[in-house]
């Protein structure tokens, strides 16, 4: 039995914060990873089949806005680093605050039941076997951005299809045609890349999207979500994010379609090679896919192109291969949680990094990780059941007002105003009662207070 023990799933870059914060408070713990190694999707190649790195993946937030809080990556790194780069930060951050041991690698969760006192069944898997065993409180790490969401089109395709979660290398598309569904960043990574190479390539979009350079005037993206740009009123963020896109690179309209849709509705696509590439003809836009006939594909404009291979930059579905559907099914992307953490239904049991912010992920994880630490030491409180439900309906309702609706945006955060509710959250604190004296059965006084 480990009933005194918390379960971590994953040691992605989520699940490593988790280690590393519950190791220093002391709360006893076992974190479970497929692969070999840590690092998650940042580990090109990763034995575990979860990630979804390319050989040419560099990040898309600067360094100095992705980096834990306690550990800064190296000067030398370039703003935006390469995948291997940041596998090894995160190698170097696991070492360093040494936790590493506390890491159960080459072992697969396949399974966590909910038992009726508010602890779990966990039963992993590993070449010695399964093994079951009960914890206290299970932290889901796993990731969002492993299983790949496939589109349906009329029609079959003759060439070859695949998904932009299997793409690693351009090698093989040489003088070929090349289509990219979708418009996020991936999928113009791999347009741009494959566009150096191929006939030709093309990208298809449903809707289009807000095109945004890596740098604004000299400086990284990012580096303009300030707390000050997140306390304006959001239709002010949209004019003000508009004249700097504007004057950092024009319009995007004689190149990318303009969205119908508001700017910042949707999750930024941010690429600096895009209108470049179109511009210089290697990429053709398109509208979304009509037919696939044979080895050709017809469009929704009436056109339709010879095509070799399809790339499908479509996105993922959350999943959790280890529970049961009748436990917990994110049908669409959807899984309601009290400030993307907290299930409203099962006690102790938490997730971390199931999230989708404008910036980095990794510094919000880290707090996540603090506030259920606290939870978990006993020093923070939840609110009651009532205002946990009105919470996570008025965040419901500001998701679906400010962002298209669609499963991509079910859990989308504004950085800085999402870690300000992490931080009040962590301002509850446990309550302890009065002191007060009690006898012993030997008859002396002793001074008894207890956590409520």
């Amino acid at each position: 039995m480990t009933l005194d023990r918390v379960c971590i799933i994953g040691a992605g870059s989520s699940g490593i914060a988790t280690a590393k914060i519950l190791h220093q408070k002391g709360i006893p713990f076992d974190c479970f990873e497929k692969g070999s190694g840590v690092g998650g999707n940042w580990r090109y190649l990763n034995d575990n089949g979860m990630s979804s790195a390319y050989k040419s993946l560099h990040i898309n937030s600067s360094k100095r806005n992705m980096e834990y809080s306690d550990f800064p990556m190296p000067d030398d790194y370039p703003d935006y680093a390469r995948h291997s780069q940041i596998l090894d930060y995160f190698e170097a951050y696991v070492d360093h605050f040494g936790f590493r041991h506390k890491i159960t690698f080459k072992t697969e969760v396949v399974r966590v039941e909910p038992l009726i006192n508010g602890t779990y069944n966990v039963t992993t898997r590993n070449d010695v076997g399964e093994r079951t065993e009960s914890y206290k409180a299970v932290i889901v790490a796993n990731g969002h951005h492993w299983h790949p969401k496939y589109p349906k089109f009329p029609g079959e395709f003759s060439g070859t299809v695949m998904h932009s979660h299997h793409y690693k290398t351009p090698d093989g598309m040489a003088d070929k045609n090349i289509l990219v569904v979708g418009i996020g960043n991936s999928a113009c990574d791999i347009a741009c890349e494959t566009a150096r190479i191929a006939n030709q390539t093309f990208l298809s979009t449903r809707r289009s999207a807000y095109i945004l350079p890596k740098y604004m005037l000299g400086r990284p993206l990012d580096s303009y979500l300030t707390p000050f740009f997140f306390a304006m009123p959001l239709w002010l963020r949209r004019i003000y994010g508009q004249i700097l896109l504007f004057l950092a690179r024009g319009s995007q309209a004689e190149y990318v379609p303009v969205p119908k849709h508001p700017f910042l509705s949707e999750h930024p696509t941010i690429t600096s090679d895009l209108l470049n590439m179109v511009g210089y003809g290697r990429v053709k836009m398109k509208p979304n896919v009509k037919e696939l006939a044979g080895d050709r594909v017809r469009f929704e404009d009436g056109t339709e192109e010879a095509i070799d291979v399809i790339v499908y930059g479509t996105g993922y579905q959350i999943s959790f291969p280890f529970f049961d559907k009748s436990f917990i099914n994110p049908e669409n992307n959807h899984l309601p949680l009290y400030k993307r953490v907290i299930h409203p239904n099962y006690p102790n049991l938490y997730f971390i990094g199931l999230f989708q912010p404008i910036g980095a992920i990794m510094p919000i994880a880290e707090w996540q990780s603090k506030w259920v630490a606290d939870i978990l030491a006993g020093e923070v409180v939840l609110p009651s059941p009532v205002e946990i439900k009105r919470e996570m309906q008025i965040e419901e309702k500001r998701v679906k007002q400010q962002y298209v609706d669609s499963p991509r945006h079910t859990m989308q955060v504004d950085w800085h105003p999402y870690v300000n509710q992490i931080k009040r959250e962590m301002k509850r604190k446990a309550k302890k009662q009065p002191r007060s004296r009690v006898v012993s059965q030997a008859g002396h006084e002793t001074v008894s207070e207890r956590l409520v």
